[in-house]
């Protein structure tokens, strides 16, 4: 089949690439200038993530559902991950063995004594999956984190962990054999099988629309703004993410390549994109040093800003009609969701 896709987000892009696999004709369009556009550029909110993979974890924002999606999407990005390394030599993927730069040992939550009966609803919901969650010791840290440091209660999350978005999204698009990628395009209108752009209809046998809060007006998406900051930490050893469960944001910690760390993220309802506020910028590097004193010689290399595609339940949405498949609301769920959401959409469309 001829298919069009509008965005070359994380969901276009595994959308592309698992097309591409099916011996599918691929056309995507997205505004940004370039597949791996700079920092301050449009560019999808699947740069501005973390990458964390905890299903366990984010049952709280999204109940069963999400860590039922989430569950399925470990087992798909495993698969996907196993498929890129097969076919790294023929795509000339920069990082051959691990092209998603996929951890998926275990993940660690923590709280800090004082903030235990606030974390009380989280620690409950981890109850639910006792096989997957294994409450530690503080003597149990320093194999995970040996930086950490503070009066904490810690869990670890088995079979739970975290990607490198950057690098995903690069492999997944080199990845997409055959595909025509039209970059810096403006879509003026998407109709089941047409697409518009620049007073020209092109014609397609399908069309899936995942432009995030593009399809604001189509799809009643809302932005939610979230802001991540990078950091130099050369001499700081961690060894699997952490989400330090905070009064406020859902905090994350989270190794990268190149001694770099990232601390994430906030949570405003706001489609506001100016840069990260003061605020911000203190209570993230402020919860992160409370565990990691250590992360005080630390540089900041950069901060983001970008706003995330949410429904007004908070749930991914997707909705098939004869010729159209419009797959959105991803929320800060995205790396978490997008396998398990794009086989569904692809599946009730019938695209195999």
């Amino acid at each position: 089949m001829n298919i069009g896709i509008v965005g070359a987000g994380l969901a276009g892009r595994l959308c592309a690439f698992e097309l591409a696999q099916r011996g599918h004709q691929l056309s995507v369009f997205d505004a940004s200038q370039s597949p791996s556009p700079a920092l301050g550029e449009i560019r999808s909110a699947a740069w501005t993530s973390a990458g964390m993979l905890s299903p366990i974890a984010e049952m709280e924002s999204g109940g069963a559902r999400i860590r039922d999606l989430g569950r399925r999407s470990l087992t798909l990005w495993q698969s996907i991950n196993d498929s890129l390394i097969s076919a790294a030599t023929e795509h000339h993927l920069p990082d051959p063995d691990s092209p998603l730069g996929l951890e998926l040992n275990c993940s660690l939550m923590v709280c800090h004594a004082s903030d235990l009966g606030a974390a009380q609803r989280v620690i409950r919901l981890l109850d639910q999956d006792v096989g997957q969650t294994e409450s530690l010791q503080s003597h149990d840290l320093p194999t995970l984190a040996p930086a950490m440091k503070g009066t904490l209660h810690a869990w670890r999350l088995n079979g739970e962990g975290h990607l490198y978005p950057a690098r995903a999204m690069h492999s997944l698009y080199l990845s997409a054999s055959g595909v025509c990628w039209n970059w810096g395009v403006e879509v003026d209108m998407i109709r089941p099988r047409e697409i518009a752009v620049a007073g020209s209809v092109h014609q397609f046998d399908w069309v899936i629309d995942t432009r995030g809060t593009g399809a604001s007006k189509v799809l009643g998406i809302r932005g939610v703004r979230g802001e991540i900051m990078v950091l130099h930490a050369p001499l700081f050893d961690l060894r699997c993410a952490v989400r330090l469960l905070h009064p406020r944001w859902r905090v994350y910690i989270v190794p990268r390549p190149g001694d770099q760390v990232v601390i994430g993220a906030t949570e405003i309802e706001s489609e506001d994109r100016s840069p990260i506020s003061v605020q911000s910028t203190m209570e993230l590097l402020s919860a992160a040093f409370s565990i990691f004193p250590s992360l005080a010689e630390a540089r900041v290399l950069w901060s983001d800003v970008n706003l995330r595609p949410a429904a007004p339940d908070n749930l991914p949405v997707i909705e098939t009609t004869e010729g159209l498949t419009q797959i959105n609301g991803l929320f800060r769920h995205g790396w978490l969701l997008a396998p398990a959401v794009i086989e569904k959409g692809l599946s009730d469309a019938g695209l195999h």
